[in-house]
């Protein structure tokens, strides 16, 4: 499989699968933000790791949750 941001963010990708992009692909960390499916613990792992966007995604996030 070739990782990507659209299996980043697919709904549909598989928990491991999304921890390893978690674990091992930082450029696609800020994508991880955008998928539904990704767990509270993945996001917390994404936070304290960082990675290229991860900072603004999650500003993107909160700012969608404050406008709801």
């Amino acid at each position: 499989m070739r990782l990507t941001a659209a299996v980043a963010c697919d709904p549909h990708t598989e928990q491991d699968v999304l921890w390893h992009i978690a674990r091992e692909a930082p450029q696609l960390r800020m994508w991880l933000i955008a998928n539904p499916s990704a767990t509270p613990a993945m996001l917390e792992f994404v936070a304290q790791t960082g990675g290229p966007g991860v900072r603004r995604a999650f500003e993107v996030l909160f700012e969608s949750m404050d406008e709801q």
